[in-house]
């Protein structure tokens, strides 16, 4: 699902540094994979070029067989709502829409029409537990509710690979013990997850951790 060939991300400012210097990764189809390490491992900027939100300045990538850096921005773009899914530690929802119209944003930029769109976010809700939330302002809901808005906003066009950066990050013992259950169950049911934590408890629930230290990965154990 994920391949990194020497993958380095160069920095220039201040002269020369490297966030992530000749990593080279296979994630493979169905795999849960957890990148662990200190802040300014390299780990979110790894997980950022994988995601397609960063690019990086050697190497390749491929995801589900195609070579991402090949692509332009309007691509790139298409790509990501098409193949990932994305969960963030600050959320990244629209604090004036509703429940449902947070999670329809992939749908209107995949053109799905109004019917289908309906059935496709209350399914996502219901996977989530947040169908009876579907009405209620984003800006109400509690930290953990609003990261279930934020997963069923992930997995509405049926992405192949998720990217979780820290989703638990600003959530207490109980919503993360909810949350990674829910990642666990989205693997079952087939997406690949890659997910950046701090947390080894949180780790230990992939099928392999991957630990980064200053750019490189020192350490991949299933």
């Amino acid at each position: 699902m994920v391949k990194c060939n020497c993958v380095s991300k160069e920095y220039m400012e201040g002269g020369s540094f490297f966030a992530v210097k000749e990593v080279s990764l296979h994630v493979a189809k169905g795999e849960f994979v957890a990148l662990v390490g200190k802040s300014g491992s390299g780990k979110s900027t790894l997980l950022n070029m994988i995601g397609l939100i960063d690019t990086q300045t050697a190497g390749s990538i491929e995801i589900d067989g195609v070579d991402v850096g090949a692509m332009n921005a309007n691509e790139k773009a298409l790509f990501r709502n098409q193949k990932l899914g994305y969960i963030f530690q600050s959320f990244y929802l629209e604090p004036s829409y509703s429940v449902y119209k947070n999670v329809e944003i992939p749908l209107l930029i995949a053109n799905m029409d109004a019917k289908q769109r309906k059935q496709r976010i209350e399914e996502c809700l219901a996977q989530v537990d947040m169908l009876h939330k579907i009405q209620a302002n984003t800006c109400d809901l509690s930290g953990g509710e609003k990261q279930r808005v934020c997963i069923a906003r992930a997995i509405a066009n049926h992405p192949k690979l998720i990217i979780a950066d820290e989703p638990c990050g600003n959530l207490d013992s109980e919503n993360t013990e909810k949350i990674m259950a829910l990642l666990k169950e989205l693997n079952k049911a087939g997406a690949t997850i890659v997910l950046v934590t701090h947390s080894q408890e949180e780790a230990l629930q992939a099928d392999r951790i991957i630990r980064l230290k200053d750019g490189e990965i020192v350490q991949d154990e299933a």
